[in-house]
């Protein structure tokens, strides 16, 4: 199963810029891309403003930060530097996941996916369409 956000249930419920609400580290997420885009940002004030924001809002305030951080391969959360590619921000995804979790909403649509494998195409280059 491909999760989207144009896709429908469960996928688009699954999508990074689904409004589902969560906590970590006492910080209050609206969605996983609004806490996804504000890894990309060094100033914790900053980063709780970009944890409010759900969908394309928070993905357009993130752009901006992109050349930055991908030029260092550097992220951040409340002050500390994560090595994109590191052990300690694995664990950091994985505590943000965990606490998204506690949304029933969210737990819902992934209980309701069964078995399915869960993938993520976009950025995949897709074989051309024959016709």
């Amino acid at each position: 199963m491909d999760i989207a956000s144009k896709k429908g249930y469960p996928s688009s419920t699954l999508s990074n810029f689904a409004p589902h609400p969560f906590i970590i580290d006492d910080i209050e997420c609206n969605s996983m891309e609004g806490f996804l885009q504000s890894l990309k940002f060094d100033k914790p004030h900053i980063q709780k403003e970009v944890c409010k924001l759900v969908g394309l809002k928070a993905k357009y305030r993130g752009k901006s930060r992109n050349k930055a951080w991908k030029s260092v391969q550097k992220l951040w959360w409340l002050g500390k530097e994560y090595d994109r590619h590191g052990k300690e921000y694995q664990e950091l995804l994985d505590k943000a996941f965990t606490s998204l979790l506690k949304n029933d909403k969210f737990r819902k649509a992934l209980k309701s996916t069964g078995d399915s494998q869960l993938t993520h195409k976009i950025g995949v280059i897709m074989s051309q369409k024959r016709y």
